[in-house]
Formats: C-alpha cells, structure tokens, sequence
C-alpha cells in the first residue's frame, strides 16, 4: 500500500515528507494507520552518523498511537487484536528470553536489533520509495512518523476507543520511562525524597509519578525557569535552577540541607557526567539513582559510592511491562493524578521539523505529530 512518513535521508539534514510502498503485515505484524506520534529525542540516535549504527534513510518516530488496520499470520491469538482496535505503541521485545519472561521486557536480549537497528531481526524492511530503494523501517518496532507503520503484537497495547488517542502516544517511551523509573524501577516509597534532575518530558514524568507514589519531598533540578515552575504545579515541593549561582555552594549541596542528609532517590535525565557525579553526592547513605540516556562520556564515581552504600542503575524504559503499566497510568491521568497531556504540543507531520526544533530548544515539552492534520 503506498503511505506517507517523514524521512530522514542525511543526518544533518532535515527530514522530508514522501510517498513511500508499505507491505503488507507478515507473521506476527500489525498494520496500525497512525493517528498522533510523539518525539523524543531518541528519534535523533540516527543523526550521529554511523556511529549510531542506524542505515538511512530512516524513518523514525516511536511514541505512536492509532488503529489496527490488518492483522497478519499468527497475531490475533491472546492478543486478540482486530481492525477497529485502538492502540498505543511501545518498545519492541521478543518474549520468550529469561528477561522478558521474568517481566522485564526492556532488557530483552534482541533490544537492541528490534528496536535500534530501523530493521526487522532477520535485517529486512517493510518500506521502500517508489524507485524500489529500501528505508529503514522498524525504529523501536514501528517507526510511527508517518500516516502508517507496521508494528508487532509485543508493542502494541490496546485502549479505551473512547480516549483521546492522538495524545497517548508519548505513554509508549519518554512518559513510561520517567514514571516508570520512579513506580517500577525504583519502586520510591511514600513519605521518601526524590531528586530528578533534567525536566524534559521524562523527567516532568518522574515529577508527578513521585506524587502520585507519595513521596513527601521532591526536588526538580532544570536551567530553565519555565519547566521549574511547572514542575512546582505538577508535584515539585523543591526547584532548584541549576544555573544560578547561589550562596550555599552546588546543587548536591542544596540536596543535602533541604533534605536534612541527602535524598533516598534520584533520577538522571540529562546524561551529563558530571550532573551525574552531583546526583550521586546528593543521596542519601543508601540511596538509589536512577540514569537515563548517558550518551555523553564516561561517569567517574569515588569510593564513596560504597562508603555510603548508594547505588547507581541504569533504567532503560521505566523497566516496565507496557500492557500493564499504560493502562495504570491512563488510570491514573483520568484520576486527574497524572496531567501528562499538559506536556504535550500538536504539530502537523508535515511540520516535524519545526517540531524537532522546538523540542531542542526547550520551547516545548513533548511535541506530538499528526499525520491527519
């Protein structure tokens, strides 16, 4: 069938909207007509060239959500997936390694080839341009910035037809890594203190999860006035801008003396090194941080890692299981304890540039893309 998907063909360059030939479903496949797609700064891995392993062209994208259109050979199953159904899109994972059958789908063995490569496993692709050239096509199982995308029964989560769809792409990635982090990962217990440093959507996501788990001090860490205060209205008690100089010393420091002695939890958002080193400084003696997205050099700790018995983790996303923990966290946003939509900006997909662009500037939290409009 012919599509439209936005295609990154140069790593520097921008992405292009274009026709493009999508297979049909084989085994295990879902044909899923997009209807809002998040953007994460994980959909600009394949800007690093071929250092990030990714073949261009590419198309990206990996907070979706929409509906089934067909199914292939072999799904319907337990899923009991049908055309009419309405899905959010989440990672991709094989289901039968010690890790997925132990609950933790995101440290699956093929994580990475599933979800990293822009191909299937067996190294194919479902996409071509219309000249036969091949576009990578399987980004973390669908590759959503486009009108359609193929994705698999293990990604797939399916919804209340009576939600807003075009919102709940972003549970699939960025807002389940940040809560989930803090819910799952981390499991904060209430009354604790949780630092989260950085407060992209993941981080804003940790935010109202340390809420929602009860912790009675939580203190948000970003350089932009803006999201410290929105982070006060979604459940920060404490907001610290780290670019300010300020009197009492660094930011652990600060930690330290409104916490009385160091906070039981953090997260790490920023991959910066050196904030990491600060996050760690701020624990508590037995304290807990939790690290997303470290791609920029190597984190040095000290002995007093163990002195203090603290612990550092890496959290890939939210270490959740996506078909239990988007629907409590749907649950939870029609509660009213989890604003997520507050975070969110819609763009046409043909404007994903300028989406891309407002993401890296801080202007917007979470941009979500509409191929319908």
């Amino acid at each position: 069938m012919e599509m439209q998907a936005a295609v990154l063909r140069d790593p520097e360059g921008p992405y292009a909207l274009e026709p493009l030939d999508l297979a049909e479903p084989g085994p295990g496949e879902i044909l899923v007509r997009i209807v809002g797609t998040g953007f994460c700064s994980t959909d600009t891995l394949p800007r690093d060239g071929d250092e990030s392993g990714v073949r261009l062209p590419v198309i990206t994208g990996h907070e979706g959500a929409g509906i089934v259109e067909a199914v292939g050979p072999g799904v319907p199953g337990e899923q009991h997936l049908v055309p009419g159904d309405h899905v959010a899109l989440s990672f991709d994972s094989c289901g039968f390694c010690l890790a997925c059958l132990g609950g933790h789908p995101a440290q699956c063995d093929t994580f990475a080839p599933r979800n990293l490569s822009g191909l299937r496993v067996d190294g194919s692709t479902a996409v071509h341009a219309p000249d036969g050239t091949p576009v990578s096509s399987r980004w973390f199982g669908q590759s959503s910035f486009a009108t359609h995308c193929l994705a698999t029964a293990r990604n797939v989560v399916r919804v209340d037809p009576a939600l807003r769809l075009e919102l709940l792409g972003p549970l699939g990635c960025g807002i389940q890594t940040g809560a989930g982090a803090i819910l799952v990962a981390m499991r904060v217990t209430a009354g604790s203190s949780v630092l989260v440093s950085g407060l992209g959507a993941m981080g804003l996501a940790a935010v109202m999860a340390a809420r929602v788990a009860g912790a009675t001090t939580i203190i948000a860490v970003d350089v932009q006035a803006e999201r410290l205060d929105l982070a006060r209205e979604l459940g920060a008690t404490h907001a610290i801008d780290a670019g300010e100089v300020v009197s009492d010393g660094d930011v652990s420091r600060q930690v330290q003396k409104i916490t009385q002695g160091g906070a039981d939890y953090g997260f790490d958002t920023t991959g910066v090194p050196d904030v990491i080193a600060g996050d760690l400084d701020a624990l508590a003696t037995g304290g807990t941080l939790g690290v997303v997205g470290l791609r920029r050099g190597e984190v040095r700790v000290g002995p007093e890692l163990m002195r203090h018995m603290r612990t550092l983790r890496g959290i890939v996303e939210g270490d959740a299981v996506p078909q239990r923990f988007i629907p409590q966290l749907i649950e939870l946003w029609q509660q009213g304890r989890f604003p997520f939509d507050r975070l969110i900006r819609t763009f046409p997909l043909s404007a994903i540039n300028e989406a891309e662009r407002a993401a890296a500037s801080g202007e917007v939290v979470k941009p979500v893309l509409l191929p319908g409009g």
